[in-house]
């Protein structure tokens, strides 16, 4: 007999390092930023698959409710029918959404039933890789524990989390310890180590097993996350959790309330191609290029232009004269700045937000 998988798939970010493309209700996963697919469509896609041992079920995905109707109008657009929705009144970080999911996909199949818990606004380039690095991950799961995936380092990145390996179990290795984001030269420590990964943020777990590790390390997220589930409203294929409940949760990440907490945590190694296209350059990396490095999306002419993305929704834009550039127009905002620069747009963003600028937000 087959074992049933959940894929359950986190919307609810604003991807602020993508502004002013991404913003609260139109977020960078809703859009088509690596093909004419957007970035949830391609997420759904990638788990429309069965395997002999493991069988896919339908996706649930999480979101606010400003993201709900484009996101069902893009996945009608796919001809996919049974994507489930959960509502979230507030964002809570992503152990409350463990949370939910676990209780959901009990209630459905029992504690042996597994959630694939993976974000909406991540590229991958070799789906087939990453569904049977997950399979991989499940083998893991039924034995207690609680995968998470790490990616192989291309270089020493700062703005990822790492994860360092221990002894080997199964397809993977225990979880010797999680890293923060490092400095430079400690991140090339880490490369060169070897025993080293990214943390991609993406799990699979039995949902018994993580009832337990909630209940041991962080109880009071998962009573109001049974709360906010066992009173949430349902209509159709949507479910809203309950407000008071889910408000009432002091947020926290699943890596900090469980992960590092619990002692059934194991990684495997993945290698399929993974972006979390965190930035206009992650995303420049990662896009078709023309012959002078560029990436160009929109109506867009370009002169004596290298190495730079230029992206437009509604102007025509023209560029002369620049390298490694960012440049990125819609139809109430353009953003200018060096690739080098680009972490700074969440600074941007913030400044717009203390400013009282809810309309570029």
């Amino acid at each position: 007999m087959s074992r049933i998988i959940v894929p359950v798939i986190m919307s609810g970010g604003s991807g602020t390092r993508l502004w002013p493309l991404s913003r609260q209700a139109s977020p960078k996963q809703l859009h088509a930023l690596t093909s004419d697919l957007t970035l949830i469509q391609h997420t759904i896609a990638r788990v429309n698959a069965d395997e002999d041992e493991f069988v896919f079920a339908e996706p649930m995905v999480i979101l606010n409710e400003s993201q709900l109707e484009p996101a069902q109008a893009q996945v009608k657009e796919m001809g996919r029918e049974g994507v489930r929705w959960l509502v979230e009144p507030v964002g809570r970080n992503t152990a409350p959404v463990a949370a939910v999911a676990a209780e959901v996909v009990r209630a459905r199949h029992g504690d042996e039933g597994m959630v694939l818990l993976m974000p909406a606004d991540h590229h991958i380039d070799d789906e087939e890789a990453f569904r049977a690095t997950a399979i991989r991950g499940a083998h893991l799961a039924q034995t207690g524990r609680i995968v998470t995936f790490g990616i192989k380092p291309t270089g020493p990145a700062t703005g990822f989390g790492y994860i360092r390996r221990g002894d080997a179990v199964g397809d993977g290795y225990l979880v010797d310890s999680f890293k923060e984001k490092p400095e430079l030269e400690t991140a090339r420590e880490y490369v060169a180590d070897g025993r080293y990964y990214w943390n991609a943020g993406i799990f699979l777990f039995g949902a018994g097993a993580v009832v337990e590790e909630m209940e041991a390390h962080c109880p009071a997220i998962l009573e109001l996350s049974r709360k906010a589930v066992a009173n949430a409203e349902a209509d159709g294929d949507v479910t809203r959790l309950d407000q008071a409940a889910f408000e009432a949760i002091k947020g926290d990440s699943f890596d900090y309330a469980v992960m590092e907490n619990t002692e059934r945590a194991a990684v495997v190694p993945a290698d399929f191609g993974w972006s979390d296209v965190g930035s206009w350059s992650a995303l420049w990396e990662i896009s078709e290029k023309d012959e002078a490095g560029n990436a160009v999306r929109g109506d867009v002419h370009l002169t004596d232009v290298s190495d730079s993305i230029v992206y437009s929704t509604a102007l025509r834009v023209g560029v002369i004269g620049a390298e490694d550039l960012i440049v990125v127009a819609t139809e109430d905002a353009v953003l200018v700045a060096r690739k080098s620069d680009d972490q700074s747009v969440k600074t941007l963003v913030e400044r717009l937000r203390k400013e009282g600028r809810l309309d570029l937000l």
